[in-house]
C-alpha cells in the first residue's frame, strides 16, 4: 500500500485524496466489498450493488480515461475511496465509500469537498443514491446537491434518486 500525501490541512487533520492506479485494484475492491456489505445485505441487490461486483469491473474502471479513483486518506491510512467520472464541465460522483469504523465522523463530506476542488472546470456535479437511505440523502443535500426529479425503482423498497449540484463561477 502506498502512503497518502499531505494535503487537506485546512480541515484541521491530515485528510488527503490519493489518486489510485491499476496497482491498487485489489485493495480498492476489498474495501468496496467491505463498505457496501451492509447495504447489500439489507437490499439483496445482487445485480447493481457495488458490494456484489466482481474485481474485473473495478479493474475496467481503473483503465477508463474519463474515470478517476482516489483513496480517502486519514494520515497514512486508507479509510475509504471515491470514483469520479469527468466529462469536460460535468463530473459524476459514481462511488464514495468510507470503511465502517470511520463512518459518521464527517469524513465523506470532507472527501467530497476535496474531490470537487480537484476539478475546477466542472460546472455541474451529479450523483445517485438510494432514496430509502436517509443518511445518504441528508449528506448530499447538506453538501449542496438537490434532487433533480428523476428516480429509478431498482426493486420493491429500493429506489435510486438522482442529485445535481451546479457550481457557480
Amino acid at each position: 500500500m502506498q502512503g497518502c500525501g499531505r494535503q487537506g490541512q485546512q480541515y484541521g487533520f491530515d485528510m488527503t485524496l490519493r489518486k489510485a492506479g491499476i496497482i491498487d485494484c485489489e485493495e480498492l475492491y476489498r474495501m468496496q466489498l467491505k463498505c457496501f456489505r451492509e447495504l447489500l445485505e439489507k437490499y439483496r441487490d445482487y445485480d447493481f450493488s457495488p458490494g456484489a461486483e466482481k474485481i474485473e469491473k473495478t479493474e475496467r474502471r481503473l483503465r477508463e480515461q474519463f474515470s478517476d479513483y482516489y483513496f480517502i486518506c486519514l494520515g497514512k491510512a486508507h479509510i475509504g475511496a471515491l470514483r469520479v467520472i469527468h466529462l469536460e464541465t460535468l463530473c459524476i460522483l459514481k462511488q464514495i465509500y468510507i470503511l465502517p469504523e470511520y463512518q459518521g465522523k464527517g469524513y465523506a463530506q470532507r472527501a467530497l469537498r476535496l474531490a470537487e476542488a480537484l476539478y475546477p472546470s466542472a460546472l455541474r456535479w451529479e450523483l445517485d443514491t438510494i432514496l430509502q437511505e436517509e443518511k445518504l440523502c441528508h449528506l448530499y443535500e447538506k453538501m449542496g446537491y438537490r434532487q433533480n426529479g428523476r428516480t429509478e425503482e431498482i426493486k420493491e423498497n429500493m429506489t435510486l434518486v438522482f442529485y445535481a449540484k451546479d457550481v457557480t463561477v
